[in-house]
């Protein structure tokens, strides 16, 4: 499995303060942008995986509420997220 209980510890130790800090808006849109990143691996080399390109735009529409969640409530995190992550907005 590529996401490891390891790996989301160390997601949310990078972007949320602390490993155990797992609601934080910035640590669920790092987690979301991992998996996003994994999934547009995946489909690159399975085209046809429909199930899969179905769960990648869930996923970013998620990220999308949360990255709109945050710029409504501190702009400052949002740009901060946004370019430690390298996300196109």
């Amino acid at each position: 499995m590529y996401l490891t209980k390891e790996v989301k510890s160390e997601i949310f130790a990078k972007h949320g303060g602390k490993a155990e800090n797992t609601g934080s808006a910035e640590g669920q849109i790092a987690l979301f942008t991992f998996r996003i990143n994994h999934l547009t691996g995946h489909l690159k080399n399975n085209r046809h995986d429909y199930n899969t390109e179905r769960s990648l735009v869930k996923l970013v529409g998620k990220r999308k509420s949360l990255l709109d969640y945050l710029k409504k409530k501190d702009i400052n995190r949002y740009r901060e997220i946004i370019k430690e992550l390298g996300i196109r907005k």
